[in-house]
């Protein structure tokens, strides 16, 4: 996950305290804002994962946690020399968030959509045990 980084130069101080106001001095890192909902017996989660293409976003499940992860590079080939930020705010770096849904969830449960910066993941609530009785050990 990107953490946020504080610089300390001329521009920096120009920025934050200057006439663009103190909403330009917030350095957030990326977080993967999630709305959680329960729709038809299944939970529905909404991540926002604003310009990430597709193919940069990964879901995986291990051990009962549904961890998504998504990573963005700047390409080498768009930067240009003759290029002069004064202020650069977009960044560029990965992120990850795990939940826990449970041992019984499979992979096969879990359906998966990206559209407009938003990833949807549709997965069954978890099915409740009931408890079993104790089982005997025969001790030979």
């Amino acid at each position: 996950m990107l953490l946020p980084r504080r610089s300390y130069s001329l521009f920096d101080e120009f920025f934050d305290n200057g006439f663009w106001g103190k909403g330009f001095d917030k350095f957030e890192a990326p977080s993967m804002k999630t709305d959680v909902k329960e729709v038809d017996g299944n939970y529905e989660l909404s991540v926002e994962l604003p310009g990430f293409k597709k193919e940069e976003i990964t879901a995986s499940l291990k051990d009962g946690y549904l961890t998504i992860s998504a990573k963005h590079e700047e390409s080498d080939d768009k930067k240009d020399e003759n290029d002069k930020y004064i202020r650069r705010e977009r960044r560029f770096g990965s992120c990850e968030r795990s939940f826990f849904v449970g041992e019984a969830i499979t992979e096969d449960d879990i359906k998966g959509s990206y559209n407009n910066g938003i990833l949807k993941l549709t997965l069954p609530k978890e099915k409740e045990s009931l408890p079993q009785a104790p089982k005997t050990i025969a001790i030979e």
